[in-house]
């Protein structure tokens, strides 16, 4: 019985770490792996839990996740495999093994999304693999070098590059931009 869970455990693991390029089942292509931002995925947490029979890996307490340049920090992350794949199967020349696709990600708690300069904060936030979308929820805020943006939710639309910030009822969307400061042609002259 051990054997089965320790195998089902790695076969999870195996499958979190390539979710991104095989999110949607071909074969990885440069293009979709930086589309997707497909490296390696490090993932550390206090603890990881796995449910085979729904789906679900859970990681829980001061979980950090990193891939290339972008970092999740949060209480719990949620990873949810659609049910019904079948079984288990190899793919691709290399014989990775594919038990189910990545339907969707949770992140709940003290949600802090960075890459770069770009900072996204809230209370939870959920990625939608079919859809490539993220909502962040709770109290949003992105920020941009010294641009911030706060609202309830906020949408983002990765393949379409656009985002939506919505404001909870009785408080309004507030932004904060520094533009550029503009060129002086005089200076340049000089």
């Amino acid at each position: 019985m051990k054997r089965n869970s320790l195998l089902s455990l790695l076969t999870i693991l195996t499958i979190l770490s390539f979710s991104q390029i095989y999110a949607r089942g071909s074969e990885p292509t440069k293009e979709t792996e930086s589309r997707r931002g497909g490296g390696a995925i490090k993932i550390v947490s206090d603890r990881l839990d796995a449910y085979n029979d729904k789906g679900l890996v859970v990681f829980s307490g001061n979980v950090v996740a990193t891939q290339e340049d972008k970092t999740i920090k949060t209480d719990n992350l949620l990873l949810y495999y659609k049910k019904g794949e079948g079984k288990s199967k190899k793919i691709g020349s290399k014989g990775i093994i594919k038990a189910g696709e990545l339907e969707r990600i949770e992140a709940k708690g003290n949600v802090r999304i960075t890459q770069g300069e770009r900072v996204v904060t809230g209370e939870n936030a959920i990625f939608y693999n079919d859809e490539q979308k993220i909502i962040m929820t709770g109290n949003a805020v992105m920020q941009d070098g010294n641009n911030i943006i706060k609202g309830e939710r906020v949408i983002v639309f990765l393949e379409e590059n656009r985002g939506i910030v919505e404001s909870a009822p009785g408080r309004p969307v507030t932004a904060t931009i520094y533009p550029k400061e503009p060129r002086n042609e005089k200076s340049i002259k000089e």
